[in-house]
């Protein structure tokens, strides 16, 4: 059906380009033509069809697909009708300054919705019967409704700035008008002293230092709501964007489009034709500066059960997700767009009854399989493995130790400034991308053995390898040149991400960093860090070098860093921690006690003479 539905449209669009008679092309010309376009159209079913299983259907297909009967009818009478879906309706806003109107119109965003779900608009086309262009009008029928209806905001232009503003000044305006709900009323008979002072009638230009009057300089510092005195408050813009709709399909596939309130109880049971949907979903594009540019954020209402097992308090609340940040805000915050700084992209309504209509069992799309065996990006021929995959039998289980280490490059260095007062201002930090995790067994027949010891490829430009820190060298992440097992971050991720779903226990040195370069949260109880395990309050932070040398006996890092020995490392310590520990807790302390000791007295320096890498070992450790 896709590939006849192509062919017909090729032909149209080669149809098209002859009678337009803007350019004489030779018959070979339309031929390449015809075969570029069919390549791309290919090209663009290839990729559409990837997203859904053998079945062609996906979770995401079920949750936001609409059915929707696109017809074409011509003045001749002939019309053409085609069956197609949506995942995403945009919004297409009219005109609210009608010509010889006093003031812009107020509009529902039920109402728009409902124009932009059915379309219909007129446009020249070619029509098969008249054979030569004529005006068309194209149309949409919404033939169900869908479980999640995302309705792109699409505010680019001026106009549509101009739309959402006025509507919702228009809004703030009424409510304005209205008695003030849930507010108490001020008491009868009060004083002038109540009322306080009488503004002044110079304003904030008045020069009298001893003057009783009021100015609005002096409110400055009285703020009860910052929002409010910055003009961002809902005094002055008020929400335009229902927290519900009620959408319904007549027999006669009429689409009719209701606003609903947070308290309208008047909601039944959902059918085929008429479905209940709340606001659950906000993304909004925040301006910072001009330097700076924009971001996205998000409000999502989050549902009651999760405050249940959290609070054990049933109820509903709105969150702001700001990057790391997440804040709780009020149901209006989402609601509400200051145009200036905030720009809604999408919305997200949801049924009330999903739940009912969906499973509430998750699957963990992470599985085991990219921990058993995977190819390497690199395309030269001497590779050097340095790992030995899992096999079925050893794949990891709860409570199980691996070794963790981590190594990194740098992408963009800190930019940075020297102050006046002799003070270091940093103005852009460094960027950090990783570049090889390796994880270890620790335990087993194979114990010692990494089972992961993956480079990381980047297209990006690298600054500095920091060879002589994580021992990294120029071509080992290149595709072309690296001998090395090399792989993307997507796919360390993954595994790392199953270690940490099946509950083993990550045991490193510096881990904290490690984690959060990678991007990944690891629960407490599932990290062990040496650093953490060898050190005492109010001292400095101890390196591996030199817990190694202390406790084992052994040198490591002797020219550059290894991932896998630091790794095998960080597990000997653990488990000679753990011997110490036995001993008993006195035991363990005198013993780190008199590491510190030696450690203060060779000032940090091992045996062999070198010092931490050249480096304090608490700055080591956050390179490590």
């Amino acid at each position: 059906m896709c590939r006849k539905r192509l062919q017909k449209a090729l032909k149209q669009r080669c149809r098209q380009k002859c009678h337009m008679g803007k350019k004489k092309e030779t018959s070979s010309n339309s031929f390449i033509i015809l075969i570029a376009e069919m390549r791309n159209g290919l090209k663009y079913q290839i990729k559409f069809c990837s997203h859904f299983d053998s079945t062609g259907t996906s979770i995401i297909k079920d949750l936001f697909n609409t059915n929707i009967v696109s017809t074409t009818k011509c003045r001749c009478d002939q019309e053409i009708s085609r069956n197609s879906s949506s995942l995403l309706f945009t919004l297409v806003y009219p005109d609210c300054q009608i010509q010889g109107l006093n003031k812009p119109m107020q509009i529902a965003f039920g109402e728009v919705l409902r124009s932009s779900m059915c379309l219909e608009h007129t446009t020249q086309a070619w029509c098969e019967s008249c054979g030569k262009y004529q005006p068309t009008v194209q149309s949409k029928i919404v033939k169900c409704l869908p479980d999640v209806l995302a309705v792109n905001c699409q505010v680019e232009t001026q106009k549509d700035f101009e739309f959402w503003r006025i509507q919702q000044e228009i809004r703030a305006e009424a409510k304005r008008a209205k008695p003030d709900e849930g507010k108490p009323a001020a008491p009868a008979g009060l004083t002038a002293a109540d009322r306080g002072p009488k503004p002044c009638r110079y304003g904030n230009l008045c020069t009298r230092k001893d003057c009783r009057f009021a100015h609005e300089r002096d409110r400055v510092n009285d703020i009860d709501d910052p929002q409010e005195f910055l003009g961002l408050g809902h005094d002055n813009i008020a929400p335009w964007v229902p927290p519900g709709l009620c959408l319904t399909l007549d027999t006669e596939r009429n689409l009719c489009v209701q606003e609903l309130c947070d308290d309208d109880d008047s909601v039944s049971a959902d059918t085929s034709t008429v479905a209940y949907y709340e606001l659950m979903g906000v993304v909004a594009e925040i301006h910072e500066s001009k330097v700076i540019g924009s971001h996205l954020i998000s409000c999502v209402k989050v549902g009651k059960r999760y405050h249940q097992r959290k609070t054990g308090q049933m109820r509903n609340r709105w969150y702001l997700f700001n990057d790391f940040g997440v804040t709780s805000i009020d149901k209006d915050d989402a609601r509400v767009f200051n145009l200036d700084w905030k720009v809604p992209c999408i919305l997200y309504f949801t049924r009330k009854d999903i739940s009912k209509r969906f499973p509430e069992s998750m699957k963990n799309p992470v599985t085991s399989a990219p921990l058993l065996e995977e190819a390497s990006l690199a395309k030269s021929c001497a590779q050097v493995i340095s790992f030995k995959p899992l096999q079925q039998n050893e794949l990891p289980q709860a409570g199980d130790l691996v070794g963790l280490d981590a190594e990194f490059v740098t992408l963009n260095q800190e930019e940075a400034e020297l102050r006046s007062d002799g003070t270091r201002s940093t103005i852009k930090p460094s960027q950090m991308s990783v570049a090889r995790v390796t994880c270890v067994r620790g335990q087993g027949s194979d114990e010692d053995v990494p089972f992961i010891d993956d480079y990381i490829s980047t297209q990006e430009q690298v600054v500095d390898y920091l060879t002589k820190f994580s021992g990294i060298k120029p071509g080992d992440l290149d595709v072309q040149y690296s001998s090395k097992h090399l792989t993307t971050l997507k796919s360390t991720y993954i595994k790392l991400r199953h270690l940490v779903d099946v509950g083993v226990i990550f045991v490193g040195h510096g881990l904290k960093k490690d984690f959060r370069v990678v991007n990944i949260v690891v629960p407490p109880e599932q990290v062990i860090d040496t650093v953490q395990l060898f050190h005492l309050p109010r001292q400095r932070m101890i390196s591996l070098k030199f817990l190694a040398w202390y406790f084992l006996g052994t040198s490591i890092q002797s020219e550059t860093h290894d991932s896998i020995e630091d790794g095998r490392t960080a597990l000997k310590l653990y488990q000679k921690y753990e011997e110490m520990r036995k001993e008993g807790e006195d035991f363990l302390e005198a013993k780190i006690r008199e590491m510190y000791e030696k450690g203060r007295t060779l000032q940090w320096k091992t045996l062999d003479g070198e010092l931490e890498g050249g480096i304090p070992a608490d700055i080591l450790q956050e390179i490590q």
